[in-house]
């Protein structure tokens, strides 16, 4: 995916707790990655909709084959 600003889709402070939960710490660019992979998820799930003669994307439209 092309570098460039894109709206925020994650809970920073959310995701940041799940992973210290986990006993992790987090690095700086470790939520403009997630959110990055969370575009592409959607951008999937679109293509995949669409490919079934579908608007509507649905859960298993985020499985991977």
């Amino acid at each position: 995916m092309a570098k460039k600003s894109m709206e925020p889709l994650v809970i920073a402070s959310k995701a940041k707790g799940v992973l210290k939960k986990a006993g992790c710490n987090t690095a700086g660019d470790a939520f403009e990655a997630l959110n990055g992979y969370v575009y592409w998820l959607l951008e999937q799930a679109a293509k995949r909709a669409k490919s079934n003669g579908r608007k509507t994307v649905r859960g298993h439209d985020f499985m991977a084959n």
